[in-house]
């Protein structure tokens, strides 16, 4: 069972519309953690601002979501969801992140060399894969185009997985052993986003 978590902030339709296309085993949208912990995989998705993620400790999510990844559930944030991941966003500074992995999400720069750099970021940009063992990206061309729409963006660490450029280098796919992200918008992503949600439904 996949469990697709709703805190009010995720384009839920169009993600269980795209994983029922794609013939994914018993979809669930869920604010219930013992669902969650009964899941065999989640997924987070997010549109909006990370103040909303605050809504996934409010309803125990938070814990019941750590619990499942300590366990070895597949995980996959999308958008806000990856940058939940991380320690913490300079969008909402009194919001912790899940802190799966280090680091902070920041609003994109003003200029980039010198440049003025329109923010939100919107439309098809690239993916520059960076490791090849990328469980998420099997079957994705390098330099495949996907669909963007936000306003602050990941760090690249350790664990990115692919890497877009816009004012610099973000993470656009992460993965950390069962736990994984993406910053674009798999479900408005056309053959590269399909090809992605099917990999993480084979999983």
């Amino acid at each position: 069972m996949i469990a697709v978590i709703d805190y009010k902030a995720g384009n839920l339709t169009s993600v269980v519309k795209t994983l029922d296309y794609l013939r994914a085993p018993e979809v669930v949208i869920t604010q219930d953690p013992g669902v969650v912990r009964g899941a065999d995989k989640l997924v987070l998705p997010g549109v909006g601002h990370f103040q909303a993620t605050s809504l996934l400790t409010q309803l125990g999510l938070t814990d019941a979501i750590r619990e499942s990844v300590a366990k070895g559930t597949w995980f996959l944030g999308i958008c806000v969801g990856l940058q939940w991941l991380f320690d913490c966003s300079t969008e909402a500074p009194g919001v912790v992140g899940l802190g799966h992995v280090e680091g902070m999400c920041e609003r994109f720069p003003a200029l980039h060399q010198g440049t003025e750099l329109k923010s939100p970021h919107v439309g098809w940009n690239s993916l520059e894969c960076v490791r090849e063992d990328s469980r998420l990206l099997r079957s994705v061309k390098n330099g495949g185009f996907v669909y963007y729409t936000h306003s602050w963006r990941a760090p690249v660490v350790r664990a990115t997985a692919a890497i877009t450029e816009y004012g610099g280098a973000f993470t656009s796919v992460l993965e950390k052993e069962n736990v994984m992200g993406v910053q674009f918008h798999p479900e408005k992503s056309s053959a590269v986003g399909l090809q992605v949600l099917k990999n993480f439904v084979e999983l």
